[in-house]
């Protein structure tokens, strides 16, 4: 078996307003011991790219352009609305409240909407 990503963090100078973000725009919650606990399609799928972008998780929400919306009130910004690559996946992509760059894909149940 290849190495699996067993970990991920999310990093701003302020811990809890990014807790109090993803929870209030995504509903993730902290385990007992202060983990987050996210769902994750598996296997995760991943790329490597040659631009100068930072790195990005993407987030599976139910409908993109809302989610977008939800980012902003609370304190994120967009980086690119809702837009569809024909055939493949629906996107959005943003900020959270530390400047982490972030992307959503909009899912049809539990694989993403391919438009």
């Amino acid at each position: 078996m290849a190495s699996p990503i067993v970990f991920f963090d999310i990093a701003g100078p302020d811990d809890g307003a990014l807790r109090d973000f993803y929870s209030a725009v995504f509903g993730w919650q902290l385990d007992p011991f202060g983990q987050l606990k996210v769902e994750v399609t598996g296997p995760l799928s991943g790329a490597f790219r040659k631009d100068p972008m930072d790195k990005r998780i993407y987030i599976g929400v139910p409908d993109v352009a809302a989610s977008l919306a939800e980012v902003v009130a609370r304190g994120g910004t967009i980086d690119a609305p809702r837009f569809e690559v024909p055939g493949v996946v629906v996107l959005g992509l943003f900020r959270d409240p530390a400047g982490n760059t972030m992307g959503l894909v909009e899912m049809d149940g539990e694989k993403p909407r391919i438009p």
